[in-house]
């Protein structure tokens, strides 16, 4: 049976890359097993390689329990492999590192703590200036129109609204990258869609690297810059395919048939029909 194809020519370039084309982050074959009271360990990853280039929005698409969530884990520093490793720019990642930042599938914010307050938590726990972390988490929550919010508390929020302050607060610290596990899974489908547009204008604006974990398809290809198909477990990589779609994107580019051909090819892939690494 053949092995799935990865990005193996992006990782044997013959001349060195210019600093500025060099990967932000480098998976270097990881593998993920767990132990079990009885029976062999289970696998959730197997040989994962790939790389995040800086600026990049990276979207992983595959089935549930494919190990999605155990690679955001490792990336950033929460869990370690069983074998393998990931770099951040060359350096290993083997713990949380103020320069990543995660935000999860429930906003999980404080309920005793106002929307400022949640937002600053990170800043607090690393005991960063406050003055500074104070005027950072203003423009933050001004840039994703809840600057008249920062004395509520999170039951005063809606679904999408607790979102915006959980992005807030994981980029308080202004990590370099943004770790994303189906951040909208929650949310109905119009504020979805409403938060893809967002959070593409704020990556845009605030210059991140994004790995953006979804179930959803058009919402791989809306966001990303390139889409990470994985199997079922053990997970590995299917394809990673390149989206050509024009930036800005808007809701209007869900009903371009540039669009709908870029998810069909992705579904073509997520089956195991495609052909081929990159497109």
């Amino acid at each position: 049976m053949t092995s799935p194809v990865a990005e193996r020519p992006a990782l044997r370039r013959a001349a060195e890359p210019a600093a500025s084309e060099r990967p932000l982050i480098t998976v270097e074959a990881v593998d993920k097993l767990y132990a079990v009271r009885q029976g062999e360990p289970v696998r959730a990853l197997s040989d994962i390689s790939f790389e995040l280039r800086d600026g990049e929005v990276l979207s992983v698409v595959g089935p549930s329990g494919c190990g999605k969530s155990t690679l955001l884990r490792i990336m950033a520093g929460l869990d370690v492999p069983s074998r393998g490793r990931v770099l951040l720019a060359g350096e290993r990642v083997s713990g949380p590192r103020r320069e990543i930042g995660v935000v999860f599938q429930q906003a999980t914010l404080l309920p005793w703590r106002t929307v400022l307050d949640n937002v600053l938590l990170p800043a607090q726990l690393q005991r960063l200036e406050r003055a500074r972390s104070i005027e950072r988490a203003r423009q933050l929550l001004d840039l994703v129109g809840l600057v008249g919010f920062t004395d509520k508390y999170p039951f005063e929020l809606s679904g999408g609204m607790q979102q915006r302050v959980a992005i807030c607060r994981a980029l308080v610290c202004d990590p370099r990258i943004l770790l994303m596990d189906e951040p909208f899974g929650a949310l109905d489908a119009m504020t979805r869609e409403q938060m893809n547009v967002e959070l593409m204008r704020i990556q845009a604006e605030q210059k991140k690297s994004v790995v953006f974990i979804t179930h959803s398809i058009p919402e791989a290809v809306f966001l990303g810059d390139r889409v990470m198909v994985m199997t079922k477990r053990p997970g590995r990589i299917a394809r990673i395919a390149a989206i050509d779609l024009p930036k800005p994107r808007t809701l209007a580019t869900m009903g371009s048939a540039l669009f709908a051909a870029q998810c069909n090819d992705i579904r073509l892939a997520f089956s195991g029909r495609s052909e081929g690494a990159e497109f």
